[in-house]
């Protein structure tokens, strides 16, 4: 039964504007341009000392790393997992670059497993270190994106495989509930264009513990073609929501209701028909019943809106990219939307920037809280244009983002200049985690790739993040601590 306007604005009467959500983010509510560094100016060259001047959020000041590749605060470190150009997989051939989103499962006798993305597309020609066509695991072979299984054992060894390759530009992605990964193609390629000899923009899962499951790798393809960039799955409706990376116009968020019958497990999803299921765009309205047409509307931290969904026409988009095929009033859009992560029960949505190509308010990235019971989306962070990127202090960018043991959000930016792993407590006080320090420019025109693949060890003890260019994992551990309010 679909959420009317009436039902919502009845609701929103009852409630109040402010919808309260549960769980252990709570309300992230950041006023425009308060996602600066409150928290980071600070003298002193402990992690207590900082933390008790902050009066216990975060983890105080980022001190330069003398190798010149992360910025960490006083008692964590980091180790280089791997690192594009230089570490070798089990087979002997490169890891291949362009490291994004990733995924940490627990591995055999105490060894933690990670599926790494490397979003590269186009030919393969175009890349020096493109994922290798392992035999059995290519999708189309003049593809160079895929995954690798990264094996950390618990002395410290490290083992690195191909899960799958043949894809493009494998981008944020997603771990389900029965702990494989589905990787997600940021493309809409079809057979003929940029050397593919296959129509890319699908979902793969990836198994990151039995190899021989991903051999012949088959699209899912119930779940849609477009510029995929994250998915996650409701762990008690089965239902999937991804997000869509595209402008000209805005992308999407979708949700995909499995069909009659269909039950989760591994393997499951590679067994659908091309038309399993339904597939559906978000619509939303406010607490007045009026629709939205650009999430870029919303300038209140605490901006709660309905939302119903819409059936997609052709879901493979034969002719027309599927965030075409609805005309005006249809659906709601929203600039590059990225990172998603599961957890208190929906999905928090991550929408990276809004520029001229949106029609409400410009700014420097939102995230968003989808409660499927309610059927509210609601806006948790935003971010107030960065005046000046090139100045360390404020965080701009949002992309990819997990919800952190410790409490509150851990945010990897791709934004401009200068790029951190930011922390966001459930009272909106932020603070940083690291700072990217390999200038990949000059002195003069210093430049930074941006961070990717943010995720927790399943213990909690372990941070993994990349590099996305030229393409390190790496593993931070520290003194970690629950977050206070602030």
């Amino acid at each position: 039964m679909s959420l009317t306007r009436r039902d919502f604005a009845r609701q929103s009467a009852i409630t109040g504007a402010g919808v309260a959500l549960a769980g252990s983010v709570g309300a992230l509510a950041t006023a425009p341009n308060a996602l600066a560094a409150t928290d980071t100016e600070v003298a002193g060259d402990a992690a207590q000392q900082s933390a008790a001047a902050h009066g216990g959020v975060g983890y105080g000041p980022l001190i330069p790393d003398p190798d010149g590749i992360l910025a960490l605060p006083a008692g964590f470190k980091y180790r280089i997992i791997t690192y594009s150009g230089k570490t070798t997989l089990e087979s002997g051939e490169i890891t291949p670059s362009n490291h994004d989103g990733t995924a940490a499962f627990d591995g055999p006798r105490g060894a933690t497993l990670l599926v790494n993305n490397h979003e590269l597309k186009g030919p393969r020609s175009a890349w020096a270190h493109p994922v290798p066509l392992t035999e059995g695991l290519v999708y189309d072979p003049a593809a160079s994106g895929g995954c690798t299984v990264v094996e950390v054992r618990p002395g410290g060894q490290v083992a690195e495989w191909v899960g799958i390759a043949g894809t493009s530009t494998n981008c944020a992605g997603g771990s389900t509930p029965w702990d494989t990964w589905l990787t997600c193609e940021e493309t809409e390629d079809k057979a003929g264009q940029n050397g593919m000899t296959k129509d890319h923009g699908y979902v793969f899962e990836v198994d990151p513990e039995d190899r021989r499951a991903n051999r012949g790798p088959k699209p899912i393809k119930a779940l849609g073609r477009y510029a995929h960039e994250a998915v996650v799955i409701d762990p008690k409706r089965g239902h999937a929501y991804l997000t869509e990376d595209a402008s000209g116009p805005n992308g999407l968020l979708y949700r995909w209701t499995p069909p009659e019958g269909h039950c989760h497990g591994r393997g499951a999803l590679r067994g659908l028909a091309d038309d399993a299921g339904v597939l559906q765009a978000f619509k939303c309205f406010d607490s007045g019943g009026q629709f939205v047409d650009d999430l870029s509307r919303a300038t209140k931290i605490g901006t709660v809106y309905g939302v119903d969904w819409v059936t997609v026409p052709d879901r493979d988009a034969k002719t027309v990219s599927v965030r075409k095929q609805f005309a005006a009033g249809q659906i709601t859009r929203a600039r590059k939307l990225e990172g998603m992560w599961w957890a208190d029960g929906g999905t928090y949505i991550v929408s990276s920037y809004a520029r001229e190509e949106s029609p409400g308010a410009q700014h420097d990235g939102a995230v968003w809280f989808y409660d499927p019971k309610r059927r509210t989306l609601t806006l948790k962070v935003l971010l107030g244009v960065n005046p000046d990127p090139s100045v360390d202090g404020a965080f701009d960018g949002p992309d990819n983002i997990t919800v952190s043991p410790y409490g509150g959000l851990v945010i990897a930016e791709d934004g401009e200049g200068i790029q951190h792993l930011f922390g966001a407590t459930d009272s909106g006080r932020t603070y940083p985690i690291a700072r990217n320090e390999l200038n990949l420019g000059t002195e003069d025109a210093p430049e930074y790739s941006e961070f990717t693949g943010v995720t927790f060890s399943p213990d909690g003890r372990t941070l993994f993040a990349n590099i996305q260019t030229p393409g390190i994992m790496l593993a931070i551990t520290g003194p970690w601590k629950r977050q206070k309010r602030g």
